[in-house]
């Protein structure tokens, strides 16, 4: 049963609540007379075909076990994660402050503190039309958002994690139809900011969206994004993708200002907190 939680968003940093993140014979018969064994030939025979059995046996049983941990070891990541979204808590997902060692532009250091979680939702409204159609066919379980300040409270990022209700083989067809098709760097397809009035992203609207990045996981039924802004609430009229923003020579605003730096720099380290989320969901007792 999924559990609702609705979160208070305060204008300075969220508390820590511990929330519940709101909700794969024939027998050949010989009909010939069969010959007659000597006492020794039958002794022979027997334990030859005991041989071959326990060699069958074994062979079947050793192939079982690779199947069940590679095929169901996959089964069971994909049925964790779609769990965690009503399982975890919001800090372990979303903590309060994200560190980024060299994650700014010329290696500089970035800090990041929550402003606002969102409540829980589903997809409805949360995309652009064309961002909405492109992952429609992962399909939407839960959607979770959180929106980040910078140390220097000039950007806000926001992140989502789009739980889906895809498979394994419909998470790789999507993440290669994202990567080969170019729709990771489509400025139609950015994704939505979470704006909350009383905080530093309350003028985060559209307009606003200077850089972004979008993450289909394969490892997981995931879509991890970000989309990154000024928190002043200027507008902007040349938004580049984070992995173009990123690159040593661009011009743009976005570029210039690191926005690149921040959307990729929350993704990356939101990535990194839902893989070890989830490794350590799958691990086998040992």
């Amino acid at each position: 049963m999924e559990t609702t939680v609705r979160l208070r968003v305060q204008a300075a940093v969220v508390a820590r609540p511990r929330v519940t993140l709101a909700q794969p014979d024939t027998s050949d018969v010989d009909t010939a007379r069969p010959r007659r064994f000597g006492a020794r030939s039958r002794v022979v025979a027997a334990a030859a075909c005991l041989v071959l059995g326990l060699g069958l046996i074994g062979g079947a049983a050793a192939g079982s076990w690779l199947t069940e941990e590679s095929d169901g070891g996959t089964r069971d990541a994909y049925a964790v994660t779609g769990a965690l979204w009503h399982s975890v808590p919001v800090d372990q997902l979303f903590p309060p402050t994200l560190h980024g060692p060299g994650a700014g532009p010329g290696g500089a250091d970035r800090t990041w503190t929550r402003i606002a979680v969102a409540p829980d939702s589903g997809c409805k409204d949360a995309f652009d039309p064309l961002l909405s159609t492109a992952l429609a066919p992962a399909g939407c379980l839960r959607l979770l958002r959180a929106t980040y300040l910078d140390a220097t409270r000039s950007h806000v990022t926001t992140v989502g994690l789009l739980f889906t209700r895809a498979d394994a083989a419909a998470m790789r067809a999507l993440h290669h139809r994202f990567k080969d098709e170019g729709l990771d760097r489509r400025t139609d397809l950015m994704p939505r900011p979470y704006a909350v009035p009383d905080t530093a992203a309350a003028d985060f609207g559209d307009a606003q969206r200077a850089s972004w990045a979008i993450s289909v996981r394969t490892d997981a039924p995931v879509v991890v994004y970000t989309v990154s802004g000024f928190a002043d609430g200027r507008p902007v009229s040349e938004p580049q993708p984070a992995a173009q923003a990123r690159k040593t020579g661009a011009t743009t605003a976005p570029a210039q200002a690191g926005l690149g730096h921040e959307a990729a720099g929350v993704a990356d380290r939101i990535e990194a907190r839902l893989k070890r989320t989830v490794t350590s969901a799958t691990e086998k007792p040992s």
